[in-house]
């Protein structure tokens, strides 16, 4: 199934992505309305300032005369002044002035209210039945000055909050996904064979259902899986004493028989009554290696059975063949089960002796990193053939009996205990061979 990506982080990437466009949007927003107010409170500014100068200005001119030179009006102390005026009349002749005004931001004749220039904001009042007229001017660069001045100062507080909030964030989609990563990695860390039924500590009510469908699932394919095994065990164990028995009679009958073709008939007998035996029990070992407890409470040392396996080989074998190799400091210490253990190095070993070449050396070595290679001579095995061969019922172009179980057997065991089983040919350093590697779990 092709994967979409990490909810996590699309979800804290996109609560991320919102926040900051919302913060934006909102500053945008503010600062519109900062702007507003702004020109609001300059425009009455404006307004103020000029019916309160005029009534100042008509008193003067009245008193000098119209017909008097324009009038500056000087300033009490050097500051930087952002509202000029001019005192003017009806043909734009000036009677009164500020003084740093500057004549060319006005229009050549006065008029009443607010207008602009490309440079200033004028508002004017009229006096004496509109004969005399004040205007007041202020320049659009304070305003946009003030506008920005404004809008920064809610800008830089954002730079401050807006990776706080995207921590936040971050932290809050991490935490709320916390349910939902423990479910998925108790999924994840169950091995093969563990099929016991999910119990996460809280889901939220979203993943409740999945939890309860995969609890179903697991739980219809454990009793299907246990029917299995159960039949395949019980058959096999039924079978042992039916055949033991008739093995022993057959045993007995060719003592008693002479030699003839009734004595190489129940010959063949034999031999497949002995097939059947062995078949059986490598029924047993499979059931056992899919079944549950491959694994113990606590790590156990495993180097004893091996021990007691390697013996059994060199007995059966005179102790020819079977190499040992054990770096120093190298204690087979893992949580497998004992018994599952030793079917599993029974099998690997069996299975070189039997398809190893006749006479050359079987290699058993073992290294600190729990790693066990069982390595034996033979022809190369093709990749296609060797990926085949940990499947049930499959085996190499060797004439020796078998059934094609021993490496299917091997690997359930590895798998369903959390280690690992890999198959090389040729072996490592060799030309030729075959190689089992076994890591432990």
């Amino acid at each position: 199934m092709k994967g979409t990506g990490s909810l996590q982080k699309r979800l804290g990437i996109g609560l991320a992505v919102g926040v900051t466009l919302m913060w934006l949007l909102s500053t945008m927003g503010s600062a519109l309305v900062i702007r507003h107010e702004l020109d609001e409170a300059f425009d009455s500014n404006l307004q103020e300032a000029a019916q309160r100068l005029l009534p100042l200005a008509v008193i003067d001119i009245v008193d000098r005369g119209q017909s008097a030179p324009a009038r500056i009006v000087t300033d009490l102390d050097n500051h930087e002044e952002y509202l000029t005026y001019l005192v003017r009349d009806v043909s734009g002749a000036v009677l009164l002035r500020s003084h740093d005004v500057e004549s060319a931001v006005f229009p050549p004749i006065p008029s009443r209210g607010f207008r602009d220039t490309a440079t200033h904001r004028l508002y004017g009042e009229a006096a004496i039945s509109g004969t005399i007229y004040i205007e007041v001017a202020e320049p659009l660069a304070h305003r946009r000055k003030a506008t920005v001045e404004a809008t920064a100062a809610l800008l830089i507080p954002l730079f401050v909050l807006l990776p706080v909030s995207l921590i936040g964030v971050w932290w809050f989609v991490r935490r709320s996904m916390k349910p939902v990563l423990a479910f998925r990695d108790e999924i994840e860390t169950r091995g093969g064979s563990d099929l016991s039924l999910l119990s996460p500590p809280s889901v939220p009510d979203e993943i409740s259902p999945i939890v309860n469908a995969v609890n179903r699932l697991l739980d219809r394919l454990r009793r299907t899986l246990e029917t299995e095994r159960s039949f395949t065990a019980n058959s096999a164990h039924e079978l042992r004493t039916p055949i033991a028995a008739t093995l022993a009679q057959t045993q007995r009958l060719l003592a008693e028989l002479p030699d003839g073709a009734a004595r190489n008939r129940t010959r063949r007998i034999e031999d497949s009554l002995r097939n059947l035996g062995r078949l059986s029990e490598k029924l047993m070992q499979l059931a056992k290696a899919e079944g549950g407890g491959l694994l113990g409470e606590k790590p156990q040392q495993l180097s004893e059975v091996l021990t007691h396996v390697l013996d059994d080989f060199f007995k059966r074998h005179d102790g020819k063949r079977i190499q040992l190799e054990m770096t120093e400091n190298a204690p087979l210490i893992s949580r497998m089960d004992p018994d599952a253990f030793g079917i599993l190095m029974r099998n690997l070993i069996e299975n070189a002796f039997k398809y190893g070449d006749e006479g050359t050396p079987i290699k058993v070595s073992i290294s600190g990193e729990k790693k066990i290679r069982v390595v034996n001579h033979c022809t190369v095995v093709p990749p296609e053939r060797l990926s085949q061969l940990t499947d049930r019922f499959k085996r190499g172009t060797s004439e020796a009996l078998g059934f094609g179980l021993g490496l299917a057997i091997a690997e359930a065991i590895a798998s369903g205990a959390g280690g690992k089983l890999q198959l090389f040919s040729p072996a490592t350093g060799l030309d030729d061979g075959f190689e089992v590697l076994v890591v432990l779990p």
